[in-house]
């Protein structure tokens, strides 16, 4: 059974001043029962997609439903009642309140859902007792290992019961020793009926994983042929934030390479006469383009796979 629908998704942001688009018309579909780990480059949009499925952030377009419930558009209010009850987030950084006990950041959470001060109580003593921390409920966060405060932190994320659990990077802070028990109630979560989303570079969590999806661009699209394309002034190559496969050798003409700014002015950051090349990052490192190419005048262009690139512009002048 499907119980998250992510189509279309598209997100895009301010960052220095720059417009960002890590997610472009992505699309994933997870079943009940299911561990999915997310991997990329950093910028690829792995958080980017956990804080839009957690309602922390509005896509641009796209729609997530969680158990056929739309997600994108409620309004405040809804939004809110979704937040409490449809998903549970785990944070990198744990965000612990250090003057409350393990028990006490639970409570919490189930006192701002409405629930009685015996009802919390209840429910907070009952998953510290799940995560095997039965002995440590009036204990405070900064007395504890960084094992325990996660495995506090995935409680509290269980707190009101939701479907679906989101944890960013969960064992980034945890040596060895300490991620073995974190890792065991990750995939504990996802068989109790549960969809749980780990966005990580740890490749300790991948033989957990029933999917892994890897959100870098160059896997979504590889060349494999060689491109060659005739632009006329003003044509645009490609986008600031889209995907990229071929680096670019210039033929003839002129091409600027603009960024957009978040109030939708351009910058010119670079112009590539004939004989040079550029665009190489994206299809190296699985990066989004970082600025968009146009065409100054009559333009002809080549496009390479990295590997053809490599071996035809050994000695061609770096411009980007």
């Amino acid at each position: 059974m499907t119980l998250l629908e992510v189509t279309d998704l598209t997100v895009e942001y301010s960052s220095g001043g720059y417009k960002v688009r890590p997610l472009n018309d992505f699309t994933l579909h997870v079943d009940k029962r299911e561990l999915t780990v997310l991997l990329g480059a950093s910028g690829c949009g792995k958080s980017t997609l956990l804080s839009a499925i957690a309602g922390l952030l509005r896509p641009l377009s796209g729609s997530i439903r969680v158990g056929g419930a739309e997600v994108v558009g409620l309004g405040n209010r809804a939004l809110t009642r979704y937040r409490q009850t449809s998903v549970g987030i785990v944070f990198q950084a744990f965000n612990l309140i250090p003057s409350l006990n393990a028990r006490e950041n639970i409570e919490l959470i189930c006192r701002t859902a409405g629930q009685s001060r015996a009802r919390g109580r209840e429910r907070a003593e009952h998953l510290l007792e799940m995560m095997d921390l039965g002995d440590r409920m009036n204990h405070r966060p900064g007395s504890m290992s960084g094992g325990q405060q996660q495995r506090i932190a995935i409680a509290r994320a269980l707190a009101l019961d939701p479907p679906v659990i989101l944890a960013d990077e969960p064992t980034a802070h945890l040596d060895y020793i300490q991620v073995e028990g974190v890792l065991r109630t990750l995939r504990d979560l996802a068989d109790a009926d549960r969809t749980v989303i780990i966005a990580t570079h740890d490749e300790r969590l991948l033989p957990l994983a029933d999917r892994i999806v890897e959100l870098s661009p160059r896997v979504a699209r590889v060349a494999t042929a060689e491109e060659h394309r005739n632009l006329q002034d003003g044509d645009v190559l490609f986008q600031q934030g889209d995907p990229g496969a071929l680096v670019y050798t210039v033929e003839s003409g002129l091409i600027q390479l603009v960024r957009v700014r978040d109030d939708g002015a351009e910058e010119v950051i670079n112009e590539v006469a004939a004989g040079a090349y550029f665009g190489e990052l994206a299809p190296m490192f699985g990066l989004p383009r970082s600025a968009m190419a146009r065409a100054a005048g009559p333009t002809v262009v080549t496009g390479f796979p990295v590997s053809e690139f490599r071996a035809h512009m050994r000695s061609a002048p770096r411009t980007k």
